[in-house]
């Protein structure tokens, strides 16, 4: 069965304080981030730690950045590509205050 060429998927995800995996590349395709999103929905302002996973090299997109009550982060300025099986991991400062959301679009490896 042949790959779509191109499938768009939103993501969304509660995050806690520990480490977790937002998205990963699935095999056979490229993740292209077009849009991702952090809002704190808490009373409190809270921080957010998002990074790029490749194996094992793990590089930060932002690390402890202050998101205000009722407000949002955007943590990507323009779109990330991620190879098959790289991942967007991130985590909370505090739980039950962050939820994250990203607009991907996978593109079939040729």
């Amino acid at each position: 069965m042949a790959l779509a060429l191109n499938r768009f998927k939103t993501v969304t995800l509660e995050l806690t304080t520990s480490s977790q995996t937002v998205y990963t590349a699935p095999t056979g395709y490229t993740g292209i981030i077009l849009y991702a999103h952090v809002t704190n929905y808490a009373a409190a302002d809270t921080s957010i730690t998002m990074s790029h996973k490749r194996s094992s090299t793990t590089t930060e997109i932002i690390k402890g950045a202050n998101v205000p009550v009722a407000d949002a982060y955007i943590p990507l300025d323009g779109k990330l590509v991620l190879e098959t099986s790289d991942s967007i991991i991130a985590q909370a400062g505090a739980n039950t205050t962050l939820k994250v959301l990203l607009s991907v679009l996978e593109t079939a490896n040729a």
